[in-house]
């Protein structure tokens, strides 16, 4: 069924970090929420993005007297706000520690040296600092190990049997790595079953909804039809 986000609205660039977030309201259904997609960065492409957000970072969520900034905590806070839904596991289900584990790994562990990556290799490439960059993302296959192994067994979903939050969480790292070709980088490639994992979670009906949802919110920022 239909769930009313009336009253919600998300500050997100385009395949940033907040897709964990919108992904998340596809999958869940949650409908009339306010989507913002300005130009990134958007503390320099979107005037008076500060006044909203302090940080200048994105995601940045609004709902009601609640503001938040964390991309793996956006998620968790939806499913328990809207839900219930078969994307949370419960703390009585055997897999709900995995669950809290990958979620917070998922940005922490994984995405973060790829974002040291981006800025030293990819934009800032003349401060001289690509090394760092190399070394992080080196860093960041290194730690795909857990997730490696984990997914060696076959299973299709990372944990509880089930699509969840983690899968959101964990899937935009593994995209993040692919899209920026750091592999090229690393001379590592992703081993065919977290390949495969990937394609599979890009295959899903939402994740496609919102990307598309986001190609029509960053044409009507540039049109002038969406504003802070």
């Amino acid at each position: 069924g239909m769930v009313d986000g009336s009253g919600l609205t998300l500050y997100h660039c385009e395949r940033a970090r907040s897709f964990r977030v919108l992904w998340t309201l596809h999958e869940m259904g949650v409908q009339s929420y306010k989507l913002v997609t300005m130009p990134f960065p958007p503390r320099h492409m979107a005037k008076n993005y500060l006044k909203v957000n302090a940080l200048g970072t994105i995601p940045f969520l609004i709902h009601g007297e609640t503001r938040m900034t964390e991309s793996c905590g956006i998620p968790l806070y939806l499913a328990e706000k809207f839900g219930p839904t078969p994307l949370q596991v419960r703390p009585t289900e055997p897999d709900y520690g995995a669950y809290l584990n990958w979620i917070t790994q998922a940005d922490a562990t994984l995405t973060f040296p790829l974002t040291v990556f981006l800025r030293f290799v990819a934009l800032e490439s003349h401060k001289g600092l690509s090394e760092a960059g190399v070394a992080y993302a080196k860093w960041f296959v290194a730690r795909l190990k857990w997730l490696d192994a984990a997914l060696e067994d076959g299973r299709e979903f990372l944990c509880a049997g089930r699509f969840t939050i983690a899968d959101i969480c964990v899937t935009y790292a593994l995209i993040l790595y692919d899209t920026l070709g750091v592999s090229s980088h690393t001379g590592t490639a992703l081993k065919p079953k977290t390949m495969a994992y990937m394609e599979r979670m890009r295959q899903r009906p939402a994740f496609a909804a919102a990307r598309a949802e986001e190609k029509a919110s960053i044409a009507a920022w540039h049109d002038g039809r969406s504003k802070l």
